[in-house]
């Protein structure tokens, strides 16, 4: 829970759940069987209109959800702000990093990219799959979902890391056939205090930036992405949690977006099994990373404590 999170009689606050609660799952039941549906025909064909259709019943179903932050969640202030040289189009092709931490964080891309780009995909474990609605909802959208094995299993039958690889590859260029987002939190797990300690990370407002989640992608799309982008979320009040944001007790949310060049070099490199790539690529994305930390710095330093 957020420290300076707006409060709000008991009423109002119960009202607003309730509103909030009732027209998501009625959204989510209104936008979810048509999805599941129109899905289950790409076992028997491919067809680029369904996943056309598919992408704008989901954006439908954002869209209630944005509606909702604009009308029911008002009193929360947004302060977007997007580079000047970062030019955004919903039929463009992104590769997407962001700082993380909380559940919010999906949310706040999804409202700030709903209009401006293409539907936003990130890596997920193959497992979800058996999670009812959500792991096929996931898979139909085209979600890259990888198979990803531990490193005893690797250990014991090498052959499986080169299978991960492919898993991963094949999945990226199922991406290509239409306009793109693909998000990835370098950071791999949310950012905390307790976490921050433990990995004793030189960054001030950052986790340690793990590389080859980008590498790979990189690697695979690098040629064929618009723009690779960097979104940096604040939350000037305290970092919240899911219901205190459904319930608008979150004062401000500030995003950044801009956009990060790509050097020449890492065209073809193999970050898995050229060492002196690797190393070169992580200082890269340090650099990336320490850039990040001083602007979340400085985007916490413009506001004043919520009274």
């Amino acid at each position: 829970m957020s420290s300076h999170s707006k409060k709000q009689p008991a009423l109002k606050k119960i009202t607003r759940g309730l509103t909030v609660g009732s027209v998501i799952t009625g959204s989510t039941f209104f936008h979810g069987p048509p999805v599941l549906a129109l899905g289950l025909t790409k076992l028997f064909k491919q067809s680029k209109k369904v996943d056309e259709t598919n992408i704008k019943i989901t954006n439908s179903w954002l869209s209630v959800n944005n509606w909702l932050i604009d009308h029911v969640l008002a009193n929360t202030q947004w302060d977007i702000s997007i580079d000047d040289d970062l030019d955004l189009n919903m039929q463009g092709r992104y590769l997407m990093m962001c700082n993380h931490q909380s559940w919010v964080d999906t949310t706040v891309n999804q409202y700030f990219g709903l209009t401006r780009m293409p539907l936003t995909r990130f890596f997920t474990k193959w497992e979800l799959i058996f999670i009812p609605f959500v792991g096929q909802a996931f898979k139909i959208l085209g979600f890259p979902m990888m198979k990803r094995h531990s490193k005893e299993q690797i250990a014991k039958n090498p052959e499986l890391k080169h299978r991960d690889m492919e898993e991963a590859r094949k999945s990226c260029e199922q991406l290509l056939s239409q306009p793109f987002t693909l998000l990835n939190y370098l950071e791999g797990t949310r950012f905390t205090a307790e976490k921050h300690a433990q990995q004793k990370s030189t960054f001030t407002n950052l986790l340690k930036p793990k590389a080859g989640g980008l590498a790979l992608a990189l690697n695979i799309l690098g040629d064929q992405i618009d723009a690779l982008v960097d979104m940096t979320i604040v939350y000037p009040d305290g970092v919240p949690g899911y219901g205190e944001f459904w319930l608008g007790e979150v004062p401000r949310i500030a995003v950044n977006l801009r956009k990060i060049d790509i050097p020449a070099w890492v065209a073809g490199g193999n970050y898995e099994e050229d060492a002196e790539f690797r190393e070169k690529f992580q200082q890269w994305v340090d650099q990336i990373w320490t850039e990040k930390d001083q602007l979340i710095s400085e985007m916490k330093s413009k506001y004043s404590p919520v009274v």
